[in-house]
């Protein structure tokens, strides 16, 4: 992997755009309510960001990979939220 101004770029937009999934999750966590959240949203969101994270490895991308390993893995706790905390 290659660690040119570019992909340092896409690792700090992979910090901010991955961390504000945590609020949601924490909220959700918390309230242990899901009611508000869209099952439907969050597997097509889940689905596309696995794509990403495999587009990641095919142009040999960390800031993608990384990225949508850790999305996937906080959109996947929400999922899960979701069906637990059914209201």
């Amino acid at each position: 992997m290659n660690f040119n101004p570019v992909e340092i770029l896409g690792l700090i937009a992979a910090v901010f755009t991955t961390s504000a999934f945590l609020p949601q999750v924490y909220k959700t966590w918390r309230s242990r309510s899901a009611k508000n959240l869209s099952l439907t949203m969050y597997l097509v969101f889940f689905t596309g960001v696995m794509m990403w994270m495999v587009y990641g490895f095919l142009i040999d991308s960390l800031a993608v990979i990384l990225a949508n390993i850790v999305t996937g893995f906080l959109t996947l706790i929400l999922i899960y939220f979701k069906i637990r905390y059914k209201d």
